[in-house]
């Protein structure tokens, strides 16, 4: 499918992004952290018989950042990504999540299961925990991020080496990858570029739900589900946390594949495989 750039306003301000297809079972794809719409560009080749679409969820890509004041949080991305299908004039719909957008996949297809008909998790579900006995330290660490952010200047590289090297060492990213990501996750400036996500992004978030709240809330997707997996896993989602929290999935399916936590990116045809049929159903 041939990606073409697309844009929206919703009341947070403007969402750009990019999208294919004009028929079919309609597909929202939701990228991870820091990263934006062109993660689901190799993807797309390979999903045809659908309509696609892929935001730059806000404060990435070339989306609008929130306004001074406000927090990314998991509340504020899943309503930006309603009013996202509201303004495509989509009632229902299915989700394709990688990372971060898996976890507000997950969120979103608990919260609304009257308009997510099949959910698609690649490398998470539910979101990231935090130990109740955290949760002092936790607020600790975020408010002192948040009142030292301020202070900080974003750096400025000359050319687009030095941002695809680091995308290239981050995330184990082949240099294609890694400069699909780039080209569209900066932003030109006097001297060079600069990251284009908004820097209240890096923050730590002041209060995750705990694993017993997490597990209640995948026992509540109703739609049906398939879960991806890379192996080896991430060490923030380990075994067996991340198998028993499919488990608890109603109507789900599991597929665990050798690969990096970009794997959609990385070995496109080999997800599309498992993925495609399930999406097009």
């Amino acid at each position: 499918m041939t990606l073409r750039e697309f844009e929206v306003d919703i009341p947070l301000g403007r969402i750009t992004g990019l999208r294919a297809g004009h028929d079919g079972p309609r597909v929202l794809a939701l990228h991870g952290w820091l990263d934006n719409a062109a993660s689901f560009v190799p993807l797309a080749d390979h999903l045809g018989g659908i309509q696609l679409v892929a935001p730059d969820l806000p404060g990435h890509g070339r989306s609008a950042h929130l306004a001074p004041g406000a927090e990314y949080t998991s509340g504020v991305a899943v309503n930006a990504v309603l009013d996202i299908a509201d303004a495509l004039g989509w009632e229902t719909f299915s989700l394709l999540g990688h990372s971060m957008g898996a976890g507000i996949a997950s969120l979103m297809a608990a919260a609304v299961p009257h308009r997510v008909q099949r959910l698609v998790v690649i490398e998470a579900l539910g979101g990231l925990a935090e130990t109740v006995e955290r949760t002092a330290d936790r607020w600790r660490e975020a408010i002192a991020a948040a009142r030292a952010l301020p202070g900080k200047r974003l750096r400025v590289f000359a050319d687009l080496a030095a941002p695809v090297r680091a995308r290239m060492q981050a995330n184990q990213l082949s240099e294609a990858a890694a400069r699909l990501l780039v080209e569209r996750g900066v932003r030109p400036v006097e001297g060079g570029f600069v990251w284009s996500s908004d820097p209240r992004l890096t923050l730590p978030t002041p209060q995750r739900l705990d694993e017993v709240q997490l597990a209640a809330l995948v026992a509540g997707i109703g739609c049906p589900t398939t879960v991806v997996y890379a192996d080896p896993p991430q060490p923030y989602f380990p075994e067996p946390l991340r198998s028993q929290r499919a488990s608890l999935l109603p109507d789900g399916q599991l597929h665990v594949i050798a690969g990096t936590h970009h794997l959609h990116m990385e070995d496109p045809a080999r997800v599309a495989m498992l993925i495609g049929p399930f999406l097009r159903a």
